[in-house]
């Protein structure tokens, strides 16, 4: 009888061993596949005039890694709020997203202040800050590609439009792509732009596509949400 009780206690042992063991490495599973999106601040110098974060690991973080970065203009943060909104609770989505947030805070400047774009010292800080911190970051992240976000205030033939500042490349080939996915968007390349040299020039001719997306600063709300969100449905339907 005694040992018929020691036979039952050994096999009671091992039924619930087994479910432990089986319990934990699930549990250490899903710790694996989980997404952990975090935001870390990459700047925070009192000589700087602002700061600058990141949103890493929005969306599949086994997908291939895109970068978009906001705040490089601080007069445009209207539409840089409204991806900083809407990236990170997106679901479903099938690459990797980090999400660079450039905070001008000294000399931000107001429209109308009679500056043109080269004499701005805001938009200057921000280009400086997106050289200094979110260029590097970027160039050295092993990233798919990159997508600068800015606003205008309607002096372009297109108020919305995506473009690659240079000629050619798998920059302006997302580019086109994104437009000829998204009713809204257009693909149209400025002459000029202020803010190139200081990020999606020297991605491009360093290996990582990238090109902008411009929102018309005075769409409404609404039509800047379904316009950000044609982007990131257009850009994450990429190959």
């Amino acid at each position: 009888m005694i040992k018929k009780e020691h036979v039952i206690i050994v096999a009671l042992l091992i039924i619930i061993l087994t479910f432990s063991f089986l319990i934990i490495t699930t549990l250490e599973s899903q710790a694996g596949n989980d997404q952990i999106t975090y935001r870390e601040t990459l700047a925070d110098d009192p000589n700087d005039p602002g700061t600058v974060d990141v949103i890493r690991n929005i969306g599949n973080p086994d997908g291939e890694k895109i970068a978009y970065v906001v705040g490089v203009h601080p007069l445009e943060h209207l539409t840089h709020e409204t991806l900083v909104r809407m990236l990170p609770n997106m679901t479903g989505l099938s690459h990797c997203y980090d999400l660079y947030i450039i905070n001008v805070t000294e000399d931000v400047g107001y429209y109308g202040d009679g500056l043109d774009n080269y004499e701005n010292p805001g938009r200057q800080n921000g280009q400086n800050l997106a050289y200094k911190y979110v260029y590097p970051e970027i160039a050295e992240g092993n990233y798919k590609m990159a997508i600068d976000v800015h606003s205008n205030i309607g002096a372009y033939p297109y108020k919305t439009f995506v473009f690659s500042p240079v000629n050619d490349g798998l920059g302006v080939k997302y580019a086109q792509e994104v437009a000829g996915n998204c009713p809204d968007i257009d693909y149209y390349s400025p002459d000029t732009t202020t803010s190139g040299p200081f990020l999606t020039i020297p991605l491009n001719e360093n290996g990582v596509p990238s090109f902008y997306f411009e929102e018309y600063s005075f769409a409404t709300q609404d039509v800047k949400d379904e316009h950000m969100l044609e982007l990131i449905r257009a850009i994450d339907a990429l190959d």
